[in-house]
């Protein structure tokens, strides 16, 4: 290898690294350059323009070298390439640095940038006057140019006028910031007042006005007063009507209204004399209003002269000052009577949580008079005031309570909504309560609030309680906290809030308030034991929690379908399908309106109407009605022709009387009408499900395979075609029933055929699980049941439902049959032939109990398999569970000692599966859950012993061991004791039991 010659440039390098390049020795190119001299050059300096193959292999040489340099460039390291990128850049000129700006402004996106340099100086403004006063003073700090834009009187002119803060004089044209300035200063002396002086100053939202307060308190005074007079008149001549004396025959009582004074005197209208009092305030000597002819249409004078003294009297009535509370008094009698002018006391509201552990306990104890409000704990405060608000229903509460989680200085209303002395005076939460609490009256009238945290345990508490009581204007009470446990503190006493809302808040002590909204004992029990009552709610919640919404629905979807099909019988109204399909769709949402019912569904309906007029034309629309009312005429015309339906026999046997009057036309006639309900099912099943699937199959849009509907729906046309003619020949007999009319040989024409519903019965357990598998593996047959599935064709039932009615029909036959017999003399002609039937058809209900019980005891053996864990297959053989039983196992540590002085140690627990034909031991663990009280139970598999080879000994009671025993197998033995007596008993009786038949069998 050489080394580059003395003379070499730069760019010189070995001949071994420029290897397939045009290089060439400097020498070469001074030659070159001498032979060109001065001429222009365009790639290099030694390259003449006019020279163009030189020019050209000057140009390749240029791309070879930037792709050396290129690679190069690839093979350095970061910092090597900055290095690189840095000395470059140094070498350029300034219209070089320039193209590198544009090029890398192009490709690099801008990400900042600051806005008041780009938009106008009117639109910038607008951006900030978006901004509030202290954000605007933070941006002024940003630079100059912010606080110039910042400081522009046009943003603070508009702040200041709003809050009527002028300047004392106008700024000179080039002046700004002068308008901030002065926001600023006013700000700084602005006199600032506490929550509680700007009550007692300028007061709360829902504060009415003095003035205002007067003048309703007299107006309801005056409607009491008229009130009262007007109903005591109408008294008065319902009982003239009744007795009437003779005219002038009572003329020494004086004439009038006799209304009392508040000094024991009697003033009667139109005479100035003193009696004696009366114990009633508003009666004469029979207790009654005295209203005499000649003054009855004169009651104005006798309004005006007595107004103050009957004013005072409600007056005295409403604040509870009458010793006969809410009733009227007469001088024969002192058993009160409900006052008939009185409005009925407002009722309690009650706000319950469903954070509260076993809420469904006090809602079961909730007293009369108590609207309770059940609200989620997730929901919001707007939530909560809407839902209370729904539940008063516009009349005023009696006193509020507050049952929701919290401490001894806190409220928890809401997740994430907490109560304390700090956030009960913000915005949110004091409109909250000043709304909450708008909707009690008075404190004079009994007014007031009622919290059943112990806020009074604690000095937060106590300030907590004094804020709302000054916020609410209320009484405001919450327990002591004087007892111990979860809730027990509501039991003890509660301290209640002083009228003096400058005061200490806290006066006394009170009855305890949660007595008025739940009974005593349902409170102390609900008290005591809410963390266990909570647990066991909490697992019914989460296992029945998903099921009884749907059964609810469920349930009311049968019972809809019931009434449109039994008891109003849409097959048999002269309307078309589309008003059919409307009334459905109406009543189905009318499930869930508890309120208006009529005028939620008119509204329903009309709005279902116009929807449909959206989208069908008018014209095309009635043509199309019209064709299939038709259509529906004639089908059913040439279904009732085959057979009744289910309101025939009503019509068709009402002319009858003999029918009502003789037992076997009575079981007759519910035999008929329950057939034609079970006709009707077996018939939905195939003209919803069969006819559909089949129709699709047969055209090459199949829904399920033709093995599919053989197996699960073939067999039901079968039944139908029995039942259909079984029906016909009831009705036949029935439409000519007299009193030796017989039905034996329908029955036991009918008993002939019955292994049709052997075969079914066989292949039910086969179709639902076909249909389950199909159900998840076939996406159209999915959509197809829930299309389907629970409709008004269906009667409201699933398919799997409707698979089982003859499951419930086999029941139905058996309990009919038994009721026609029993009512059969033995002189009739069906006497001989109904025993038969009977015992074929207990046959086939005994055959389905059968069918049940194995069903039963193969998914519970599935479920201990599952529930074992490492246990061998357990579901062969026909082997049955018959019992389990949790032990504990114990070990002796020597059998030389003698029986009754043997101490056991109680080795771990183990749970007894006793099968039929073997016991199984597992190791049973407990796992406790944490912060609750429950546990569950885990087993794993320890051993397995035949009964045939299994030996038991009882194991005598000693103060060491009690309700013990042995299972001694084969190779080894157990010692193993119940917790109780009566278990162990049970569980070693049945235990021998299988032992003996195990050993007979073998």
């Amino acid at each position: 290898m050489r080394s580059p010659g003395p003379n070499a440039g730069p760019h010189s390098v070995t001949q071994w690294q420029l290897s397939g390049t045009d290089y060439q020795p400097r020498s070469a190119l001074r030659h070159r350059s001498s032979v060109t001299g001065t001429a222009n050059t365009h790639f290099s300096a030694w390259t003449p323009i006019t020279n163009k193959t030189s020019n050209h292999q000057v140009s390749q040489l240029f791309e070879e070298r930037t792709t050396l340099v290129f690679h190069w460039f690839d093979l350095w390291t970061d910092r090597q390439r900055e290095l690189f990128l840095q000395a470059l850049l140094s070498q350029c000129s300034n219209s070089q640095l320039k193209s590198c700006r544009d090029w890398l402004m192009q490709i690099v996106p801008v990400t900042r940038v600051d806005f008041t340099s780009m938009l106008p100086r009117f639109l910038s403004l607008y951006v900030m006057s978006f901004l509030t006063p202290r954000d605007l003073c933070s941006a002024a700090q940003v630079s100059w140019h912010w606080r110039v834009l910042v400081e522009q009187d046009c943003l603070w002119s508009v702040r200041c006028v709003r809050r009527g803060w002028f300047l004392p004089y106008n700024p000179g044209d080039r002046e700004y910031g002068g308008w901030k300035s002065h926001y600023v200063s006013c700000v700084s002396t602005l006199d600032w007042l506490t929550p509680r002086e700007a009550a007692q100053t300028y007061g709360t939202l829902n504060m009415p006005c003095s003035g205002e307060r007067e003048e309703e308190e007299e107006r309801r005074r005056e409607r009491r007063i008229r009130q009262t007079i007007r109903e005591r008149v109408e008294e008065q001549k319902r009982a003239s009507l009744k007795s009437r004396p003779a005219w002038r025959s009572n003329s020494n009582r004086p004439g009038g209204i006799v209304v009392s004074r508040p000094q024991g005197e009697w003033l009667v209208p139109g005479r100035t004399r003193s009696v004696q009092p009366s114990p009633s305030w508003l009666s004469d000597r029979t207790g009654r209003v005295c209203l005499t002819p000649d003054v009855s249409l004169n009651l104005t004078p006798t309004l005006t002269l007595e107004k103050s003294q009957l004013s005072s009297h409600v007056r005295s009535q409403a604040m509870g000052d009458s010793v006969n509370r809410g009733g009227w008094s007469t001088s024969t009698s002192n058993r009160p009577r409900a006052s008939p002018f009185l409005s009925p006391s407002p009722p309690l509201l009650l706000l319950l949580s469903n954070r509260i552990p076993a809420y469904e306990l006090v809602l079961c104890g909730v007293r009369v008079g108590v609207v309770v409000v059940l609200y989620d704990h997730r929901g919001t405060l707007q939530a909560l005031l809407s839902q209370a608000e729904r539940a008063l229903g516009g009349q005023r509460a009696q006193r509020l309570g507050v049952l929701a989680p919290g401490g001894t200085d806190e409220i928890t209303l809401l997740q994430g909504c907490k109560v304390t002395e700090r956030s009960v005076l913000t915005p949110d939460y004091r409109e909250f309560w000043e709304k909450l609490c708008g909707w009690v009256v008075p404190p004079e009238e009994g007014g007031g609030v009622d919290i059943f945290c112990p806020l009074a345990a604690s000095a937060r508490g106590v300030l907590l309680v004094q804020s709302l009581s000054t916020l609410t204007e209320l009484e405001v009470s919450a327990p002591t906290g004087m007892a111990t446990g979860c809730f027990q503190n509501i039991l003890s006493e509660w301290s209640c809030s002083s009228g003096d809302r400058a005061g200490t808040g806290v006066s006394g002590v009170c009855a305890s308030p949660a007595q008025r909204y739940v009974c005593e004992g349902v409170l102390q029990g609900w008290s005591w034991q809410t963390q266990w009552l909570e647990e066991a709610l909490g697992a019914l919640r989460d296992h029945l929690g998903p099921q009884l919404p749907r059964l609810s629905l469920d349930t009311r979807g049968r019972v809809l379908g019931q009434f449109l099909w039994e008891a109003v019988a849409l097959d048999h109204l002269s309307v078309s399908k589309e008003v059919t399909v409307a009334l459905t769709e109406g009543l189905t949402a009318l499930t869930t309106e508890e309120t208006r019912p009529l005028e939620f569904l008119s509204l329903f309906l009309r709005r279902w109407g116009e929807k449909r007029k959206d989208i069908n034309g008018g014209e095309k629309r009635g043509v199309e009605e019209g064709e299939e009312r038709r259509g529906e005429r004639t089908e059913g015309g040439e279904r009732s022709s085959v057979f009744l339906t289910e309101r025939g026999p009503h019509r068709l046997l009402s002319p009858i009387p003999e029918i009502l009057q003789e037992w076997r036309g009575v079981v007759v006639r519910e035999l008929y009408i329950s057939e034609c309900v079970y006709v009707r099912r077996l018939e939905s099943v195939k003209r919803v499900y069969h006819d559909p699937l089949l129709s699709a199959l047969q055209s090459n849009r199949a829904i399920l395979s033709s093995a599919h509907i053989n197996m699960v729906l073939t067999p039901v046309t079968h039944l139908l075609d029995i039942n259909r003619l079984f029906l016909s020949e009831l009705g036949s007999r029935l439409q000519q029933w007299e009193a030796d009319q017989c039905v034996g040989d329908v029955c036991v024409k009918f008993c002939s055929k019955l292994r049709v519903y052997t075969n079914y019965l066989n292949n039910y357990p086969t179709a639902l699980l076909t249909i389950d598998k199909c159900r998840e593996m076939n996406p159209a047959f999915r959509a197809f049941l829930k299309r389907q599935d629970r409709t008004l064709e269906t009667h409201m039932l699933s398919l799997q439902e409707l698979l089982l009615c003859p499951v419930w029909r086999m029941e139905e036959y058996v309990t009919l049959l038994q009721a026609l017999s029993l009512h059969t003399h033995s002189q009739h002609s069906d006497h001989t032939q109904l025993p038969g039937v009977l015992d074929t058809l207990t046959h086939y209900r005994d055959f389905i109990h059968k069918l049940k019980r194995n069903s039963e005891k193969a998914t519970r053996m599935q479920e201990t398999q599952r529930q074992i864990r490492g246990c061998p297959n357990l579901c062969e053989g026909g082997r049955q569970l018959i019992t389990t039983q949790d032990a504990a196992l114990l070990k002796c540590p020597s059998d030389d000692i003698t029986a009754s002085l043997r101490m056991y140690e109680h080795v771990s627990d183990v749970g007894l599966f006793l099968f039929n034909d073997a016991v199984v031991l597992t190791e049973r663990n407990v796992c406790h859950r944490p912060f609750t009280h429950t546990h569950c139970d885990t087993h794993t598999f320890l051993a397995s012993v035949a009964l045939h080879s299994l030996t038991l000994r009882e194991i005598t009671d000693t103060r060491y061991v009690c309700h013990g025993f042995v299972l001694e197998g084969p190779s080894r033995v157990w010692v193993c004791a119940i917790e109780r007596e009566e278990d162990k008993e049970r569980f070693l009786c049945t235990l021998r039991s299988a032992i003996h038949t195990a050993i007979t069998e073998t």
